[in-house]
């Protein structure tokens, strides 16, 4: 049996069917890669945080943006959706769609088996490439424990973690703390 040839798909091509979608997909050289669903834990992390940094930045000026506003990387063509996404000052988007997201401050992932290896890797390769990128984020599910990336002056990135659920996390990319039991507030581990 000969193997199926694959279709290259433009970004444009790509956003035409992606906004008509019922689930959605990444777009990254052509391709669309469909995306999973997440379990308990995952969202409820993910609800967690955005209810804390929505209320501590609601008089600040950066907005909070959940997992359902795409983030392209223009210098690599990825377009992608974090689970959460803080943007400060003006808020710059692809289109008249107003979809796509191009100047995030800070994006957060939430660690899962099937994501970890490329959140860590391929993904924060791409995402070092957003200028406006301060901070970058990954969060367990399994454990409380959050790891944190802050760009330094020198372009060089800056690891840090805290762990334990009476730890507190501290964004200083959008000056701005949470408290880990507030992150895992009503999530049981195994």
């Amino acid at each position: 049996m000969i193997p199926k040839k694959k279709t290259f798909i433009t970004p444009e091509e790509y956003l035409e069917i992606e906004r008509k979608a019922s689930f959605k997909s990444e777009y990254f050289n052509g391709e669309m890669f469909a995306l999973a669903g997440a379990k308990v834990n995952h969202i409820l992390i993910n609800g967690n945080i955005n209810r804390e940094l929505g209320n501590k930045l609601k008089d600040k000026p950066c907005k909070v943006f959940s997992n359902d506003l795409r983030v392209k990387i223009s210098a690599t063509g990825l377009y992608t959706y974090p689970d959460l996404v803080i943007a400060c000052g003006e808020t710059k988007l692809e289109d008249e769609e107003m979809d796509t997201l191009l100047n995030p401050t800070l994006i957060i992932e939430i660690l899962s088996e099937s994501t970890e290896s490329y959140d860590r890797g391929k993904k924060f390769e791409h995402y070092r490439n957003l200028e406006s990128l301060q901070e970058y984020v990954l969060v367990s599910q399994d454990k409380p424990k959050v790891e944190q990336f802050l760009k330094q002056q020198d372009g060089k990135w800056l690891y840090s973690e805290v762990n334990g659920i009476d730890s507190r996390a501290q964004f200083t990319s959008i000056e701005c703390e949470i408290d880990l039991k507030e992150v895992y507030h009503k999530v049981e581990f195994k």
